[in-house]
Formats: structure tokens, C-alpha cells, sequence
């Protein structure tokens, strides 16, 4: 087995493994407040307090997944083109 070959097995495999992870849950946690939905601040003593509103995913703490955006803007593409 060449190696470009396994190359691009492995690179098809993750591909796919993606898509389906898009497919099954299109939401994944936001990266900037880690879920939670606000940043949080500490005050002197060291304890968190609410800050402000995540600014990414509004106060959801999920956004929509990268995979699952590309597919949302192809079939918006093509569901316009074949009006």
C-alpha cells in the first residue's frame, strides 16, 4: 500500500467522521466562554462573578459547527439557483 495512498484514505476517514459529527449534532460549545454562555470575571477573593454577555454566541454558550454552516450556505446556493 503506497503511502499517498493511506494518506488519502486517513484524510477520506476524517472527512466523513466530520461530516456525520455535523450531521448528528450540528451544535458544538462556544470556544470563547467555554459553554457557558458568559465571561467570566474574579473578584479580589478569587470567586467568579457574572460578566458580561458572551459576545459569539449570545448568551447560548453553543454555536453552530463549521461543517454544519458550509452545508446551511451550499444548500442556500443551491436551493436559490433552481428556483
Amino acid at each position: 500500500m503506497s503511502l499517498a495512498l493511506l494518506a488519502s484514505a486517513c484524510l477520506l476517514i476524517v472527512t466523513l467522521g466530520y461530516g456525520v459529527r455535523c450531521w448528528l449534532s450540528p451544535f458544538g460549545t462556544c470556544r470563547k466562554c467555554d459553554g457557558v454562555g458568559q465571561l467570566l470575571k474574579f473578584d479580589r477573593k478569587g470567586r467568579p462573578k457574572r460578566g458580561k454577555v458572551c459576545r459569539r454566541c449570545h448568551g447560548h454558550g453553543i454555536r453552530v459547527r463549521v461543517g454544519r454552516r458550509l452545508h446551511n450556505r451550499a444548500t442556500r446556493i443551491h436551493r436559490a439557483g433552481t428556483r
